[in-house]
């Protein structure tokens, strides 16, 4: 009886309006790592679902350090979450994190010129970075690499050892996105087999599949048969708050590849007539 009661009151703080309630008490308490990704407790709740998912695949891999990387910078606020979310995330995985963000420094660089960037949205020299006020908030976990990236991450990547687990991208722009996803093709890479990904400019009212950031994300699929990028289909289930709009920003770079040269190592596994296992509801 006691047990059906916490199984009640459990469902019942996920229902509106008591999951707001719930969340407050989640964000006022010491609570697991694990517990505030699943409540959205921190400023930037796609990062923290990102690292963490990145953390237990390289749990599950047996592999002991990863890198994570936001590209598009700008003003540092996002870098600076994601340092944060990759020290909580270490403390409770012990998975070791490396945090390294791209930019180009002194804002968007020069525009393809036509619509595949969406000119009438954005302008060369948007969103410049103060370096100097950055570089003195960031920890000793963080890399910050100022340049074109279409230039500096092919020279920096092959110097990064730990495999690639997490990547946010928000660069706003099909050209710099292009360059973006180089990451997953270039010699030298090192990465999980699933790479969790947030793409921040895929939603918006004028994106669409023939500019920005899901054209670029097309064309990487078409052109390459290692690596394919597809929404993380998942993310939303079993959340408390499924209709959050960073949810649907979310993927997974799937190294096909590797993935077919693994495995189970296990014991076959059997559902009897019994389980509810294998329930998709």
């Amino acid at each position: 009886m006691l047990n059906r009661l916490f199984t009640f009151l459990g469902r019942l703080s996920e229902e509106p309006p008591f999951r707001l309630f719930t969340k407050l008490l989640v964000k006022a308490f010491p609570v697991s790592v694990r517990t505030k990704a699943r409540w959205d407790v921190a400023s930037r709740p796609q990062y923290l679902a990102g690292v963490l998912a990145a953390a237990n695949e390289a749990l599950e891999e047996g592999v002991e350090e990863i890198s994570v990387f936001e590209f598009g910078v700008a003003g540092g606020n996002g870098l600076l979450a994601l340092e944060e979310i990759a020290g909580w995330v270490e403390a409770e995985t012990k998975v070791r994190i490396a945090v390294y963000g791209f930019d180009a420094g002194s804002g968007l660089p020069d525009l393809i010129g036509d619509y595949r960037d969406c000119p009438d949205r954005w302008q060369e020299g948007d969103y410049p970075m103060d370096e100097k006020a950055l570089r003195a908030r960031l920890g000793s976990r963080t890399a910050l690499v100022l340049g074109n990236i279409k230039d500096t991450l092919p020279k920096y990547l092959p110097q990064i050892t730990q495999p690639i687990g997490f990547v946010a991208v928000d660069v706003d722009i099909y050209s710099s996105t292009c360059d973006v996803l180089r990451i997953f093709l270039l010699p030298g890479k090192k990465m999980l087999r699933r790479v969790f990904m947030y793409f921040d400019d895929v939603d918006l009212m004028f994106t669409h599949r023939f500019a920005g950031e899901l054209l670029a994300i097309d064309e990487f699929n078409a052109s390459s048969s290692g690596v394919k990028i597809d929404n993380w289909r998942s993310v939303a289930k079993q959340r408390p708050f499924p209709e959050a709009a960073w949810l649907n920003r979310m993927y997974i770079a799937h190294d096909l590849e590797a993935i077919s040269r693994m495995r189970p190592r296990r014991d076959r596994k059997i559902i009897t007539v019994d389980d509810s296992q294998g329930n998709t509801a």
